[in-house]
């Protein structure tokens, strides 16, 4: 893909719109499966995917774009969202089990068809795309199309089909309306030489097994084939709608040839400002992103939190570390006032974290931040890489749960990284010393709501610099908030790492470990206007 297509015609489409290109009808379901047509029965199990997946790795990759091009571009945003799926022609539409599924149309951004499946006792049967299940406005450009040119992905939807709690669309992304019932942050199967100096590669599902678990409501078995040029894999996908969805992965994947970045569970989101970077804020909303932080339970149980950032160019950070114990990209900011859009909802936007479920062994959590202008397009990568050569022969396991939250799980006794600020330094009423910037974060939870003025002090570490100036104190007024603050002098325009924790008078961590990126060039700006 190009630069232009990835982060904007993806970003675009899957995007908060995303809910409403599809829309549920009114009609009641009359029948389970009503209308649909099936291929002929084949068995069908996990083993037999893996199997499947490790023969195709050996054979060279096919371009599996539909021969329908020419129609599918006239298929542009608009013309996508006029198309409406019948209700009553989902994937179980007699609503037990609580997951009926509805199936997205080709288009533009959308060519290469994945042909999707219905599992039963252990065989399975392909949904036959039909131009009868969709309804299509009279001079709609897909009544030009053939009845087999396959989907482009599906949803989960609720009982009554009102709603979707889950969607598979476009390359390998996937995606949960969460805890709180608001699109945001997007998953995906694989990344591949992200954030490098050569073209970024999509493997995409290709095919797609669904299966409903009998007697269990709201759990729904998604088995995916991934392919690609330099890859495939065998995906199965646990699907749980409870408060919170959750997402139990396993997946065996088979390089096809030598790979120089392979990024394990990766998620997508878009961060344009908050009240970390001000100078943003260009539009009249206070804050505008569907994520705040990178939030990492390392393997020795120390607890990160990484500020995200609009930067002036592309960066990539990694964090090193062995069998992690989570990590993920997480909105902690759930206050309607700072972002005050009762439109998309940024307030209710969900978290995505990763929980291995076995040893991932050593490796890195690299997340990757490119500069944006606006809030439709992502701009915020993160993902697991492996240590070691990707290279053919070389078979990879990995499973993990992915929990769609509101917070992230098993949260430490910990205070908690909730504000980050920065301004000028210095103290008030006296001159401001040249090129002094101040940091402030603030911290909430029991382990600092109990610490008196004196009772602890801020332990802080500067890739180059010097702490002029620190603090740290409960915030008057306020309980359970805690304020740990530093002034540093900025010389040169090269980024400076921090990091920075609350240590008590015991020598015991209260907080977690704050980590920033700063980058001086933007504070000059801000010192010069």
């Amino acid at each position: 893909m190009t630069e232009f297509s990835r982060r904007d015609l993806l970003s675009l489409i899957l995007s908060s719109s995303l809910t409403a290109l599809l829309p549920a009808h009114a009609r009641a379901a009359t029948g389970e499966n009503h209308g649909l047509e099936f291929g002929p029965a084949e068995p069908f199990n996990f083993d037999i995917l893996k199997q499947r997946a490790a023969e195709e790795a050996k054979t060279p990759w096919q371009d599996e774009r539909s021969p329908h091009g020419e129609i599918l571009q006239q298929i542009d945003y608009d013309a996508f969202q006029a198309i409406r799926y019948k209700k009553d022609h989902a994937l179980w539409a007699d609503g037990e089990g609580g997951a009926p599924v509805q199936f997205f149309h080709l288009g533009r951004y959308f060519q290469e068809p994945v042909r999707i499946h219905a599992v039963e006792n252990g065989t399975a049967r392909e949904i036959l795309y039909r131009r009868s299940y969709f309804d299509l406005p009279a001079d709609h450009p897909a009544r030009e199309l053939p009845d087999d040119i396959g989907f482009s992905g599906f949803r989960l939807e609720e009982s009554s089909q009102e709603t979707d709690w889950i969607a598979f669309l476009g390359a390998s992304y996937f995606r949960s309306s969460g805890e709180l019932n608001q699109y945001g942050l997007s998953a995906r199967g694989l990344a591949i030489d992200t954030a490098l100096p050569k073209p970024e590669e999509f493997p995409r599902f290709s095919r797609i097994w669904l299966e409903r678990v009998e007697g269990q409501e709201g759990r729904v078995l998604v088995y995916a084939l991934l392919d690609s040029p330099s890859i495939t894999g065998a995906y199965r996908f646990d699907c749980v709608k409870s408060d919170g969805p959750v997402m139990d992965i396993t997946c065996a994947l088979y390089p096809r040839k030598a790979i120089e970045r392979l990024g394990i569970a990766p998620l997508t989101s878009m961060y344009w400002y908050s009240e970390t970077n001000r100078k943003q804020a260009v539009d009249w909303r206070p804050e505008i992103h569907d994520s705040d932080g990178l939030a990492i339970r390392m393997g020795n149980g120390e607890r990160l939190w990484r500020p995200l950032n609009n930067p002036p160019v592309t960066v990539t950070n990694a964090f090193i570390d062995e069998n992690p114990k989570g990590f993920g990209l997480l909105q902690r900011d759930r206050e309607f006032t700072h972002y005050q859009d009762d439109g998309v909802f940024y307030d209710r936007r969900p978290s995505a974290w990763i929980e291995p479920t076995h040893d991932w062994g050593k490796g890195q959590v690299q997340l990757v931040e490119l500069p944006t202008d606006d809030e439709i397009h992502d701009n915020i990568v993160m993902y697991w890489v492996p240590d070691g050569a990707i290279e053919p022969g070389r078979p990879l396991d990995f499973s993990y749960r992915l929990h769609w939250t509101a917070d992230e799980p098993q949260p430490a006794d910990l205070g908690r990284v909730i504000s980050t600020y920065t301004g000028i330094g210095g103290i008030p009423g006296q001159p401001r010393p040249k090129n002094s910037i101040r940091f402030v974060v603030d911290f909430h939870g029991e382990a600092v709501g109990t610490l008196a003025r004196g009772d602890a002090e801020p332990v802080i570490d500067l890739s180059r610099g010097t702490v002029d100036l620190a603090d740290a104190h409960p915030v008057v007024g306020q309980p359970g908030l805690y304020r740990a603050f530093f002034d540093t002098t900025i010389e040169g325009t090269e980024p400076i790492d921090m990091r920075m924790y609350v240590r008590d008078n015991d020598g015991q961590a209260r907080t977690e470990t704050w980590l920033y990126q700063y980058f001086p060039d933007r504070s000059n700006d801000e010192r010069e206007t």
